[in-house]
Formats: structure tokens, C-alpha cells, sequence
């Protein structure tokens, strides 16, 4: 449904489903593979308007939904929508931008220059407080405390992040690399489109986001930099989606170790198994209080993870490929990876 919404949502607490509905009218922008981009310029004006209204004690503290997309992100931002003290924005990518020129990787709001990374020492108060108002007018409009902000990019700026928010909190969110693969090729061909010539899918406009991916993330790697050249031409979307999964699976297990404070990394299996374990978890380090009526939405929304998908990869990449798996504490899946023939 529109908005991440369902009929649970609304039955349960039709208030979190109204938010729900005006924040991604107004607040989030509308990326290249969706429909309504005509209002992105009203959402860039609500920006700037929000500049002049104070700040909200709670916009220094948001919360980061980080990882890989298709790997639960948007379920657990959906849960975080219905706690009674928080606001969801399911990847304001628009807000971003308006606050740093060079982050729109995939080309929905500029094709200008971009950069994956974005480092601490480009820190500006100015920035702070720009994303400060944004967040303070969601707060105040969804009648709430905190506001999550999901953008699973922001992996590989959690340094960034951090000189921004110093009180800010982060979770990440891991899945099965199978699972995750499959989920995003699958996406990229059913939502991709082509429009004046161009296209426009998970790749980003005219794949600017995989070239990005490959020409500033995969050399840090120096078992797939070997491959930079063929993965550059490689326009199978499950060898991409493969890269993508083992670059941010290795970020976000580097982030814990420089971050341990300020990151907590969960598993989407764990989530969907006892999500009520889980949210408790999650609650008590994000500082938010216990919901009883949220738990109650979770048990009734999630359910056991499928793991009976079967992914074939390029005969180079499939040995980092389950490499990675293992390392993860994904081992098991080993055995649904192939070779492509």
C-alpha cells in the first residue's frame, strides 16, 4: 500500500498510518522510479520553510536504519512508525541532498558529481542544523519524541553521521546475502523503467550508482578491485546486487568495530523469528520506551524469513560471494550459491 501503510497499521493506531501518509507526501521526495516527481520541488520548498521554525530538543537524537536495501530496512522502519514516541521517513534521500550537494548517488534529485563516502572532517554546523529543522517539523507533526530516519547508504557515512549527530543512534540491519540478491534483482527488473532514453532502476539513472559502487568501493577491496574492469561492463543484476551485498556487509562489520557505542547490528532472520525479543532490544539502545501495542503490530505482521531461494553468480565472484556468507554467519546458505554456466 501507499506509504508503507497497511490495514493493520490503521486499525491498530490510525494516527502513526495518517503520519505515515503525510510524511511521504511532503517530506521524503520522490526518487527516480516513482511516479509523482512533480512534487519534489513543493518538498524542496517545505524544506527551506522549516528553517525558520526552532528546533525540537529531540532532532539531536535521531535514529539510522542503515545496511543494504532489501534487507529488512523498511519492515523495521514500519515497526519504528508505529512506536508511540517516534516518526518515521522512509529515506529522505531529498533531505540529504539538500544538505550535501555531492550524496545523490543514484540521480534522483541532481547529476552532479557524487561520492558513496562522505567523512567526518566535512562535518559544518550548518548542515547539522538544516537536517535539525527537517527533523524538528517531523517530530512536532507526527506529535512525537524521535524521528528514524532509514537511508541504507548512510553505511558507508556513518562517520559523517556521526560529527553531525553526536547523539544520534544507528541500526543495522543484515540479511541472508541469497535472500538479498534475489530480492534485489528481482526489484530492479520489476520497477526499472526507461524514460527520454534513459533508464532508471536499482542501478540508479544510466547505472550511476553502479559505476559509483565500482569505481570508489570495490578498490578498497582487493578481492574483487582484480575484477573492476569486467564487474564495470556486468549488467547482471544478481552479480550487482551480489557486490553490493558483500560491500555493505563488510561495512557495516568495520562500523561496529569503530562504533561500538553508537551501532547496533541485528539480523532480519532474528527479527522475523521473535520480533518482540528483538524490538525490546532495539528500544532499550535507542533510548525509547516500551510498547506494548507495537509488539502486538509486529507479531502480527512479521513471519519466518523464506530461505529456499537459490542464487547463481558469476564463477568469479561466487567465492567472495560465499566467503562472505560465512564471515556473516551465513554459512549455511553456502549450499544454495552455484556457478553461472
Amino acid at each position: 500500500m501507499v506509504a508503507q501503510i497497511d490495514k493493520s497499521m490503521i486499525r491498530m493506531r490510525p494516527a502513526k498510518a495518517l503520519m505515515r501518509l503525510v510524511a511521504w507526501s511532503l517530506l521524503e521526495g520522490r526518487p527516480l522510479t516513482t511516479k509523482g516527481r512533480w512534487i519534489n520541488p513543493l518538498v524542496f520548498f517545505l524544506y527551506r520553510s522549516t528553517q525558520y521554525f526552532p528546533l525540537h530538543a529531540g532532532s539531536r537524537k535521531p535514529i539510522f536504519i542503515l545496511g543494504t536495501g532489501r534487507s529488512g530496512t523498511t519492515i523495521l522502519g514500519k515497526l519504528f512508525a508505529m512506536h508511540k514516541d517516534a516518526v518515521f521517513l522512509n529515506e529522505p534521500k531529498a533531505a540529504w541532498h539538500f544538505v550535501h550537494g555531492e550524496e545523490d548517488i543514484a540521480g534522483s534529485y541532481s547529476m552532479s558529481p557524487a561520492r558513496v563516502r562522505i567523512n567526518a572532517d566535512e562535518f559544518s554546523e550548518h548542515a547539522s542544523r538544516r537536517l535539525q529543522h527537517i527533523y524538528s517539523f517531523a517530530i512536532r507533526l507526527g506529535m512525537s519524541k524521535r524521528v528514524v530516519d532509514k537511508y541504507p547508504e548512510l553505511i558507508y557515512r556513518l562517520p559523517y553521521v556521526t560529527s553531525l549527530f553526536p547523539e544520534g543512534k544507528s541500526v543495522a540491519i543484515l540479511r541472508d546475502g541469497v535472500d538479498t540478491c534475489a530480492s534485489i534483482a528481482a526489484w530492479s527488473q520489476r520497477e526499472g523503467n526507461a524514460d527520454a532514453g534513459h533508464t532508471h532502476d536499482w542501478w540508479g539513472r544510466d547505472n550511476r550508482k553502479w559505476k559509483l559502487l565500482v569505481e570508489q568501493l570495490v578498490p578498497e577491496n582487493s578481492d574483487l578491485a582484480r575484477f573492476s574492469d569486467r564487474l564495470a561492463n556486468n549488467s547482471n543484476h544478481v552479480d550487482r546486487a551480489a557486490v553490493e551485498w558483500i560491500l555493505a556487509t563488510r561495512e557495516v562489520k568495520r562500523a561496529q568495530a569503530r562504533y561500538p557505542e553508537r551501532l547496533l547490528s541485528i539480523a532480519y532472520e532474528d527479527l522475523c523469528a521473535d520480533p518482540e525479543k528483538v524490538l525490546k532490544l532495539i528500544l532499550s539502545y535507542c533510548d525509547l520506551s516500551p510498547d506494548d501495542g507495537l509488539y502486538e503490530y509486529a507479531k502480527g505482521v512479521m513471519s519466518p524469513s523464506r530461505q529456499d531461494l537459490q542464487l547463481a553468480l558469476d564463477p568469479d565472484l561466487l567465492p567472495i560471494f560465499r566467503q562472505t556468507l560465512a564471515s556473516a554467519g551465513y554459512g549455511d546458505s553456502i549450499s544454495r550459491t552455484s556457478a553461472r554456466v
